[in-house]
């Protein structure tokens, strides 16, 4: 007999989690340090709401209005996060959501966030997406400018930034992202330890279903993984 939706799903879940514990101690890290975000992009309300029974409540979007969709159906059962390109328009509409913004590319738009967190009067936690791959496809502040801009935010009472994101290139070969992994994470400790991002400057979100594993080798702290939580379905 096949397995049922939600049996399915928590054995996926199951089995990443597996992975991510191994990954950890093969570092030296604990397991708990990192967080299982479950992109949802692809996927209905009802799995969603399975996901979040099989106690996996970070969930993450990257279409707001998508989001808002599952956010009006599941609401505060999930802690929702934005990990998707987002405009400086639909600021407002995320922040109804969302606590937690993985790909803030610009300083145009974290001035934005700021703005409009304080007229809202929410706290949101923000990551400064990185174009660490220097990809011409991909968004992102260069590099070099993260620093500056990770500074910026300390004037900023409405958000604080906690860390960096990126997305490595798309390799069958989950080593080839470990290369640009290793130099986020060593961006992320160089701003650290200059004071630029501030007492809780202390995360980074990187790796997904095809590389999830070198990113928590390499210090992750989130990883954002949806196919390999959906397998069977």
């Amino acid at each position: 007999m096949d397995d049922s939706p939600s049996q399915r799903i928590a054995a996926n879940v199951a089995a990443v989690r597996v992975r991510i514990a191994a990954a950890a101690r093969r570092a030296g890290r604990d397991p708990d340090a990192v967080t299982l975000v479950a992109v949802t992009k692809k996927v209905s309300i009802d799995v969603a709401g399975l996901l979040i029974d099989s106690g996996t409540v970070d969930l993450g979007e990257n279409r707001v209005q998508e989001a808002e969709r599952k956010y009006a159906a599941l609401g505060d059962r999930a802690r929702w996060h934005m990990i998707g390109h987002l405009q400086r328009n639909k600021v407002k509409n995320v922040l109804r959501w969302s606590n937690t913004i993985h790909s803030v590319d610009s300083e145009r738009l974290l001035r934005e966030i700021a703005r409009r967190a304080e007229s809202l009067e929410v706290t949101p936690d923000l990551f400064l997406e990185v174009n660490i791959s220097g990809e011409e496809s991909k968004f992102g502040l260069d590099p070099d400018e993260a620093s500056r801009v990770a500074a910026l935010s300390l004037d900023m009472p409405a958000v604080t930034v906690r860390g960096l994101m990126t997305m490595a290139p798309f390799d069958p070969d989950p080593e080839a992202a470990r290369p640009h992994f290793a130099r986020l994470a060593r961006l992320a400790g160089a701003i650290r330890d200059s004071g630029d991002g501030g007492e809780k400057f202390d995360l980074l979100s990187m790796g997904m279903s095809g590389d999830f594993e070198v990113a928590v080798e390499e210090g992750a702290t989130h990883i954002r993984v949806g196919t390999a939580l959906f397998e069977g379905l």
